[in-house]
């Protein structure tokens, strides 16, 4: 995995648990000394927590950990299932063209290759990650809906709401695997429903896909308390 992604994925990690308390200011040279890493990943990784709803951009300089709560991270994902599950249904209901097509097999073969061993590390997890995006990106543009895709955008800044903010629990490899392997499962049923026409199960696959399977066990636990 690069150091940039693993940067991400760590600092994460570190505001849903708590390490990095809502309301906290924090800024780039006392994290990258934090992490000892350079001031590089961490300014991207801001940035792109940033868009995922994780981190305030003050008015002057540095960030500021946003409060998050077990419930607005539900209120989201339940958002973003309706959202995604509209865009499968109306791409069901078109037909996917042939790139389309070539796109999620594509994605769908190459997850597959992750999980044929019984294991799963952080370099899979960035490949699991650039395939699971281009899936999703691929169905929500299939829908050609620009309201839809305004909407999805928006609550995309939301904590946890969006296709790129996978967590991953270095210390509960198999279960992370197992939870992995099973969105994959997802995404294999939901690539079924669109190739057949399927726009009833497409959308109630998509939604459930997008309701339980970003967050792990050990974030959801934390989320509850």
């Amino acid at each position: 995995m690069s150091s940039g992604q693993q940067v991400l994925i760590k600092l994460r990690k570190m505001i849903i648990s708590g390490e990095f308390e809502g309301g906290m200011r924090i800024a780039e040279i006392p994290t990258a000394e934090l992490l000892g890493v350079s001031r590089q990943p961490i300014r991207t990784a801001f940035s792109l927590l940033e868009q995922e709803g994780l981190l305030i951009k003050n008015p002057t300089r540095g960030y500021t950990v946003r409060k998050i709560s077990g419930k607005l991270v539900h209120d989201a994902l339940e958002v973003r299932g309706v959202l995604e599950g509209l865009a499968a249904k109306s791409l069901a209901e078109k037909g996917l063209n042939e790139e389309q097509k070539k796109t999620l097999l594509h994605c769908i073969q190459e997850t597959e290759k992750l999980f044929q061993s019984g294991s799963f590390n952080e370099d899979g997890l960035e490949i699991y990650h650039h395939h699971n995006v281009i899936f999703h990106d691929t169905i929500i543009q299939g829908a050609d809906n620009v309201a839809l895709m305004q909407a999805l955008a928006k609550n995309n800044q939301l904590p946890m709401a969006s296709a790129q903010a996978i967590t991953y629990d270095n210390n509960n490899n198999f279960s992370e695997y197992r939870r992995l392997h099973c969105a994959h499962l997802q995404h294999c049923a939901i690539y079924d429903a669109l190739l057949h026409g399927r726009s009833g199960s497409a959308e109630s696959l998509m939604r459930e896909h997008s309701n339980v399977v970003i967050l792990g066990e050990k974030v959801k636990a934390i989320l509850a308390e």
